[in-house]
């Protein structure tokens, strides 16, 4: 499931909206599911927010120590179309 992020519509109205949904709240939902319309606590209009995606960092490549205990087969090669095992 995806987890959705919603803010009160009116955030700097005092006395609108409770604490949760003023700093805004993450929610699971199912992908069916249509969006959220008011708060779960104080029940004033909520909004979805465009979050931020999460993007895997990149790592530095397996050492050929790092890969064998890995249980990977590390090839060589050795000549056009020869590969020789380390």
């Amino acid at each position: 499931m995806p987890i959705y992020e919603y803010v009160s519509e009116a955030p700097a109205e005092p006395g609108h909206s409770c604490r949760v949904c003023a700093r805004g709240f993450e929610l699971r939902r199912p992908v069916d599911r249509a969006p959220l319309q008011v708060c779960p606590l104080c029940k004033h209009p909520v909004k979805k927010v465009i979050s931020r995606i999460n993007t895997p960092t990149l790592t530095k490549p397996l050492s050929v120590s790092d890969a064998k205990t890995a249980g990977f087969t590390i090839l060589k090669r050795r000549d056009q179309g020869v590969y020789e095992k380390l």
